[in-house]
């Protein structure tokens, strides 16, 4: 098999692997992962862990189809195409299985790529009901290996068996679970869907011991795949070697500005964040 022939210019389009499942209707995962890291200048490739009719979150009826077992070949038909990636960002898995084989991918294409991991598994304190403790712990050790770790409150949780702050937290059972994370990756954690202030909701990371956070005005609502747009954004900031604490500001505020135009749109929640007239804004950064 010919191998590809691939620039070694420092100057070179840089390639990230997307790794999360497809929805076919509600914009979230891969529907968003695309395109954004697209507009903001990456060869985007993609391996899809399941394709859904839907995405789960309100929708009834939906379709899945797994594609666990499809991975492995996918992976092996890359290795032989002599395939790198300067990233491989991750959401959305499934099973544990899902991790299992994304293990042997990050073993085969991990040389000089990033490992970005949104760990998509809980929110409001608890853990999806598809899902459970076989696949806590395996999502565990795929975080071990992050160089970029995005939970939100109830997936930091979970992945560090602190309990859920219920009824609330403050500054510093933030920066606490923040140390917790960065204990458990190899590389920075930011934590997601942080309220420090009434009215207000944003992201918080640390930077040695200061405390990072961004945040802008609460709309309330249930906004599916705010989560994805924000964690696409700040994963291209990122890898264009942006400082953190610029990358969360323009991630927590392209967010906003999404979540803003679709309720002003007035249209089904379920259907996702109006982000696509903003692709504009992001590829005219670069």
């Amino acid at each position: 098999m010919q191998k590809l022939k691939l620039s070694t210019r420092p100057e070179r389009q840089r390639r990230v692997l997307a790794v999360h499942d497809i929805s076919c209707v509600g914009r979230c995962s891969l529907t968003v992962a695309l395109p954004v890291l697209s507009a903001m200048g990456f060869e985007t490739s993609i391996l899809p862990t399941s394709i859904l009719s839907t995405h789960t979150g309100g929708f009834e009826g939906y379709t899945c189809r797994d594609l666990a077992e499809d991975m492995p070949p996918i992976a092996a038909h890359w290795r032989a195409l002599g395939l790198r990636f300067d990233a491989i960002f991750t959401g959305w898995m499934g099973t544990h299985r899902h991790i299992e084989h994304l293990f042997g991918l990050l073993d085969a294409f991990s040389d000089g790529a990033k490992l970005i991991v949104d760990p998509v598994m809980g929110d409001n304190g608890r853990l999806y009901a598809t899902l459970d403790d076989a696949y806590v712990a395996a999502m565990r050790a795929l975080s071990a290996r992050a160089d970029l770790l995005l939970p939100n409150i109830t997936e930091a949780a979970l992945l560090t068996g602190v309990d859920y702050p219920f009824p609330g937290y403050d500054e510093a059972w933030v920066v606490d679970m923040l140390r917790r994370l960065n204990a458990l990756g190899r590389g920075a954690a930011v934590l997601t869907g942080v309220s420090l202030a009434p009215g207000r909701i944003g992201a918080a990371s640390l930077n040695g011991d200061e405390l990072i956070y961004c945040d802008d005005a609460y709309v309330p609502g249930m906004w599916h795949g705010a989560g994805d747009v924000f964690a696409s954004v700040l994963t291209g900031e990122v890898l264009r070697d942006r400082p953190l604490s610029h990358a969360l500001d323009t991630a927590v505020g392209f967010t906003a500005r999404c979540i803003r135009r679709t309720r002003d749109a007035g249209t089904d929640e379920r259907l996702g964040l109006q982000f696509e007239t903003g692709l504009v804004e992001l590829s005219n950064r670069y």
